[in-house]
């Protein structure tokens, strides 16, 4: 199959097994390789010069070193292994003799000839242990390493004393989690399924061991893999081209076509990035022309081109140069392809013409100069190569007492120590897991892809954010984990050249957004495409990124979580001085019950959580991708391209252990992408800034013991106590007294993390001042979009969007006073089902409350801290005063971002799509003089059942009578429409009874009961076409989840979306500690999980449509040069350009719903789910197949609301 590896004929079998027989005698000898089996193995390279390979090295045996005396400990154990050792042996050596004895009889020319050819199928291995045909026969030494030939005749034969702890294997009493676990994964025919935990860990192991030059630690893993015919199973040429990387690098061809041999035993062949390894090794080890005219051969003969070899295969630092070399050996006057843009086209029927026929508009510019976003990146580079951002907390301002200098000296004293103790203990245990040499997977190279120091760091960091009351083990352990991995990741971007390429770049791209360069019709997407083609040659900017799997990074993080217990020690008497001072641990590892389930947890001591409460230190550490960019996002142009510069960044958000989502993207056809990446990178390069005149409101208030009010939270100093006495005087019981306890401390719990997170946002936002910054956006698998910063960002609450503001202004022009009035009195929540202009006249009405809450927010009367969102209110509030004094408020410059919202934004998709009128008109799709309430209609529908009920002497009907109003069934109705079930809503609504004064408290269950079967039944009878289009969606998703498989679809965008619910698999992650259980219901190897398919199915279609909606809503907005940013449904401009995104908005919902989007989720389902099934399958689930078919062909009628009228429709988004 593959001449080029079959130049020489083999030897024959009988010397292979003489050289295994005089191994097996020879009881203390490492290696023994016959002259003729090892120039059989060296003559299957295919790209080394036959004659170097002749010149092999004489017979050596290495003896291995006798083990020390330790007759301290058990010495009978050892010697029954021993026995045990030697006596398996000698069978193997009977056995071998045996077969030698058949070989030496049965030898005949003619059959000498047969046996010839079935070796050319099945090529031998050295005459080791390591023979790939019958791993269980040969199974390597613990102590011995294989020797392999290298051009020019040398041999290699390295013993594990040679090696230092960076190339040696993990501890003998460590279970790792994927050893076990490779025999136990399903492979199924899904894509998905075929990458598992295991395939992933392999995948990351031999990514660590390249970074670190451990090419040869590489291949055992490969090796140990590729032996085994049931493990071989979970390689894919992805690994084998790796390890041909590997040694490329060092100019081992001898290596490299092993890795071809090793390719054809696996059935697997070479592809463009195998011969690129090939071409490249031989630039580096000067071999003679013929091999390589011989290599360029055999890659024309498997159908590759040398162009194609430049254009498809993807390139690291110097990689490109060196085929390029090799290739002109042969070829002097051959030239790469020129580089050229591929132009690809979307063929998403809603947007087949928005690239094509659109007339080019240039795109807006920001108010920056070139040089100043050039000086923007550099800064936001040096940023995300540092890892980590230390910044000022919030709570420097406070007084500094002297308790709080003793605690700051005590700490500065100890955190010196505690770190020389982690960084010696980490060293010694890296030494510990260096001690075997196995080809199993063991932590030792993830323990050295940083500097000890580092991980010393990240330990460090962990222990100054533990909260007082502990943190789960596990959720410490990923979090520690991920650490390592995010500092791994940008530390191999900031190693290699890709760093410079994307420098470069960037400073062309900027001409693209810079206020000081000419315009250009390019989108950030094609611009930076553009640029890229242009500089083809360098490394590839796809980076070659893999994830480690939760169960590798969850090992990772316990193993320097068992380190922090271990080491971090505090005197006894620190605060107490006493006689007898002792070294105590400062965490804790110790066990606590959550939701039934007993859980591991890190504790601090008293002692710890007291010195750091008293030193209340004012510095904050973030990794730097958690604060925002300070400088225009990088354009995503791939699936695994875009966002920050180092920072590891995908184009979708994925759930833990879901790997399905980004196979589907990187199926997809490219062009279909485009719409999804040209919208994130327009809500990415929205600039923004700080309100600081609310900033220092809030801070005030955070500083003044908080208030609870306003969202700004409290201090855990405010926590309840519990109390020891009953209302009556009486002492409470024990178990009464025990949940009071239970109660207060959730109490703190809670107090402690909402101040924590509120401090993180003001202290981001403090840190940023004045400049400008930038969100990152990307997605989740149903396409709904995320800023990537966690903390400070658009999406958060109130009071983080009270003190954002657009960093570019915009004149108010004739109407934007209006709008920002109007928007006042939207976040006051008062007058909603006012017309426009009776909101506008009523904030006129109240013109001097708004002004002296912008005068005199803390002082006055207070009139913004009683709206729904008083934050933003308090904002407007100053906005509209600045205004109203300017000069010409039509001239003012604002900066204040106007939102309009859809009104029940789901039901709005589920109307559109059933054409229902009277659903339609409930949700504001028809024009009305007045908008309509949806959560109010409900309400009345219900008071009216109530009525009729307590009529009929229905006892919780009566006690009802009063209750029943909009904020009691509102949340119910709007999640109702995302799949809340009966039992949700009834809790939801039990949650609203509980607030509302004066309702008799006994009868809370009952009436929460009855009121959801009511709020159901009037959604039923005012949206039927909902209902209907529902339950299709639902049973659908049932019947598909039945025949095995997940639901999958595509947006009208083209993204594809898939569900991935499965049924859960637990995973064991074994430590010194204890014993992890990961749980995981994304597996894909696992079933699907029909209840949560068929529950999810509905609500995740309706939000990869309202996204769709947003998606088309941005980029016809920056075709009118707006600032247009989104949260989910409330889409957010300049009050300037509210009416032009108000007609954008309407326009491209009746664009989007006027497509057959039933009708093509039908066909999309009919053709996967129910075409091309094999017979065996259909024939076994013939009814069920039946039954899918028919549901699939039959979609819901749809009714006669005309769709234009959304159109003309005010209360649509408002």
């Amino acid at each position: 199959k593959f001449s080029l590896l079959m130049l020489c004929p083999r030897p024959p079998r009988r010397t292979v097994l003489e050289a295994r027989v005089k191994q097996l005698q020879a009881n203390n000898v490492c290696e023994v390789v016959a002259p003729e089996a090892r120039e059989a193995l060296s003559q299957t390279s295919s790209f080394s010069e036959v004659s170097s390979w002749k010149k092999s090295a004489p017979i050596r045996k290495e003896a291995t070193p006798k083990p020390e005396d330790r007759s301290a400990s058990n010495p009978s154990r050892w010697m029954e292994k021993l026995n045990k050792e030697k006596s398996i042996k000698h069978k193997r050596l009977l056995r071998l003799k045996a077969k030698l004895s058949a070989a030496s009889s049965c030898m005949k020319p003619a059959r000498e000839g047969g046996k010839a050819a079935q070796r050319e199928r099945s090529p031998p291995k050295q005459a080791t242990d390591r023979d790939p045909r019958n791993p269980a026969k040969f199974k390597a030494s613990e102590k011995t390493r294989v020797r392999h030939n290298v051009p020019g005749g040398t041999s290699l034969s390295t013993h594990p004393s040679q090696h230092d702890h960076r190339t040696s294997e993990g501890p003998e009493k460590q279970v790792w989690i994927w050893e076990d676990a490779e025999e136990k994964l399903r492979l199924e025919e899904e894509e998905g399924s075929r990458h598992g935990n295991v395939r992933l860990s392999i995948l990351a192991y031999l990514d660590c061991c390249l970074f670190l030059g451990q090419v040869e630690r590489a291949e055992q893993c490969l090796m140990f893999y590729h032996r085994s015919h049931a493990r071989r199973k979970l390689l894919d040429i992805q690994m084998y081209n790796w390890v041909m990387r590997g040694y490329a690098k060092k100019g081992a061809l001898s290596q490299v076509g092993q890795m071809f041999q090793w390719l054809e035993e696996a059935g697997l062949k070479p592809n463009l990035e195998s011969y690129a390894a090939a071409l490249e090794c031989m630039a580096r080890s000067s071999t003679s022309t013929g091999v390589i005219a011989r290599c360029l051969q055999q890659l024309k003969k498997d159908g590759f081109q040398l162009e194609d070899l430049l254009r498809e295969s993807q390139y690291q630092e110097d990689e490109m140069k060196m085929v390029l070399e090799t290739i002109r050996r042969i070829r002097p006057a051959f030239q790469p392809p020129p580089p050229t843009r591929q132009v690809e086209v979307c063929t998403v029927p809603v947007f087949r013409d928005f690239y094509t026929k659109e007339k080019p508009v240039s795109y807006p510019k920001l108010d920056f100069t070139a040089q100043e976003l050039r000086e923007c990146f550099r800064q936001q580079l040096k940023m995300e190569a540092s890892n980590s951002v230390t910044i000022d907390s919030v709570e420097a301002d406070k007084p500094l007492t002297e308790q709080a200098v003793k605690a700051r000296e005590l700490l500065a004293r100890l955190r010196p120590r505690w770190r020389a103790a982690l960084l010696h203990s980490f060293q010694e245990s890296k030494l510990h897991l260096s001690q075997k040499i196995s080809g199993q997977l063991n932590l030792c190279p993830f323990m050295c892809v940083l500097k000890d120091e580092e991980y010393a760091d990240i330990m460090m960091q962990i222990v100054s954010s533990l909260p007082p009351q502990g943190e789960s083990l596990l959720m410490l352990a990923r979090e520690l984990g991920t650490k390592v991995y995010n500092r791994y990741v940008i530390k191999k971007k900031s190693w290699s050249h890709l760093v410079e390429k994307i420098q470069r770049l960037y400073d062309s791209y900027v001409q693209l957004l810079a206020k000081d360069t000419p315009p250009d019709n390019f989108l950030p997407r094609e611009y930076w495409e553009q640029l890229e083609a242009e500089t083809s040659q360098g490394p590839s900017l796809v980076p070659q990124e893999h994830v480690w799997p939760n169960s590798l990074t969850v090992q990772v993080g316990l193993h320097l979580l068992e380190l922090l217990v271990q080491v971090l020690k505090v005197e006894s008497n620190l605060f107490s001085p006493g006689p007898e001072p002792k070294l105590i641990p400062i965490l804790y590892h110790v066990y606590s019950f959550r939701s039934g389930r007993q859980i591991g947890f890190i504790k601090p001591h008293p002692i710890l959580t007291r010195l750091f409460f008293e030193a209340a230190e004012t510095t904050l550490t973030f990794d730097s991708f958690v604060i925002p960019m300070l400088c225009p996002p990088v354009p995503w142009v791939s699936p695994s391209f875009g966002a920050y510069i180092l920072s590891p960044t995908k184009l979708m958000r994925c759930i833990d252990g879901a790997v399905q989502h980004q196979l589907l993207l990187e199926k997809s056809p490219r062009g279909n992408l485009f719409l999804v990446m040209d919208a994130l990178n327009q809500l990415g390069n929205c600039p923004w800034k700080v309100n600081q005149a609310i900033l220092e409101v809030v801070i005030s208030i955070f500083n003044d013991k908080g208030d609870e009010k306003l969202d700004v939270p409290p201090p855990p100093s405010e926590a309840p106590q519990p109390t020891r006495l009953a209302l009556g005087g009486t002492p409470l019981t024990k178990a009464a007294l025990k949940r009071e306890i239970t109660q207060c401390r959730k109490k703190a719990m809670e107090m402690f993390s909402l101040r924590m997170d509120a401090l993180y946002k003001l202290s981001i936002a403090k840190h940023l001042g004045d400049r400008a910054f930038w969100f990152p956006h990307n997605m989740d698998f149903r396409g709904r979009t995320y800023p990537c910063p966690p903390h400070f960002n658009h999406l958060g609450n109130d009071l983080t969007r009270g003190i954002l503001l657009f960093a570019e202004g915009k004149p108010l022009g004739p109407r934007g006073l209006d709008w920002l009035k109007i928007h006042l009195i939207n976040l006051t929540g008062l007058k909603k089902k006012s017309a426009l202009q009776d909101r506008l006249a009523y904030a006129n009405e109240i013109l001097e409350d708004v002004l002296d809450s912008a005068d005199h927010p803390l002082t006055g009367r207070k009139w913004w801290m009683d709206a729904d969102e008083p934050w933003q209110a308090l904002a407007c509030c100053m906005e509209i005063a600045r205004a109203t004094r300017a000069p010409d408020p039509a001239a003012y410059i604002s900066h204040f971002p106007i939102h309009q919202d859809g009104s029940c934004n789901g039901l709005q998709h589920y109307a559109a799509l059933g054409r229902d009128v009277i659903g339609a008109t409930s949700v504001n799709l028809t024009p009305c003089d007045v908008p309509q309430d949806v959560y109010s209609s409900v309400a009345q529908q219900v008071e009216l059942f109530r009525k009729r009920d307590a009529e009929q002497g229905v006892k919780i009907a009566q006690i009802l009578d009063g209750f029943i109003g909009r904020k009691v069934v509102k949340q119910t109705v709007m999640t109702v429409v995302y799949g809340v079930t009966r039992y949700g809503g009834r809790l939801q609504i039990e949650k609203r009874l509980r607030e509302i004064e004066g309702f008799p408290q006994e009868y809370v269950w009952e009436a929460s009961h009855y009121l959801v079967q009511q709020v159901f039944t009037s959604l039923r009878e005012m949206f039927s076409s909902t209902r209907e289009i529902q339950n299709w969606l639902t049973d659908s998703a049932r019947l598909i989840a039945k025949t095995g498989r997940t639901v999958e679809w595509v947006t009208p965008l083209g993204l594809p979306v898939i569900q991935p619910y499965h049924r859960s698999k637990t995973t064991q992650v074994n430590s010194s500690m204890q014993t992890v259980s990961l749980k995981s219901c994304f597996d894909a190897s696992q079933k699907p999980d029909t209840v949560k398919q068929k529950n999810a199915f509905p609500p995740n279609f309706i939000h990869s449509l309202d996204s769709t909606h947003m998606m088309l809503t941005a980029l016809h907005c920056h075709r009118r040069g707006l600032t247009f940013v989104s949260v989910h449904d409330c889409y957010w401009t300049h009050a300037i350009t509210v009416d032009i995104m108000n007609q954008v908005c309407r326009e491209q919902f009746v664009e989007l719903h006027s497509q057959p989007i039933l009708q093509q989720l039908s066909k999309f389902m009919l053709q996967k789910y129910c075409a091309n099934l094999p017979v065996e399958r259909r024939k076994k689930k013939a009814q069920e197949h039946h039954q899918l078919l028919q549901l699939l062909s039959t979609v819901p009628e749809r009714g006669d609301f005309d769709l234009q009228k959304v159109k003309e429709s005010t209360y649509f988004f408002g």
